[in-house]
């Protein structure tokens, strides 16, 4: 599982068939301990609820293009999920 954190918005004005209304947001991809990992990237939103601040699950390559309907639009990354908690088991049994 991938985790980010969502830190913008984009707003196009001219889109590519299939891409109609689906929203695209600024994602920093997180460590598992939520911490900045890398460069932002942009996602397509295919739940359509992500929002600044939340801390999503995204998909990169084939998988992202297959999350929106109709499937294959060309999209690298996409928002799968919302994640309402995080929870690290440490090795010291805390």
């Amino acid at each position: 599982m991938q985790l980010g954190r969502v830190i913008g918005t984009m707003v196009v004005s001219v889109t590519t068939p299939g891409m109609e209304g689906v929203p695209l947001l600024w994602v920093q991809p997180l460590s598992k301990l939520n911490e900045p990992v890398g460069e932002p990237f942009v996602c397509a939103d295919g739940t359509r609820m992500a929002g600044p601040g939340e801390i999503v699950t995204w998909v990169a390559s084939r998988e992202a293009a297959l999350t929106l309907n109709p499937s294959y639009v060309p999209v690298d990354h996409a928002v799968v999920g919302l994640v309402d908690d995080t929870h690290i088991h440490q090795e010291d049994g805390t």
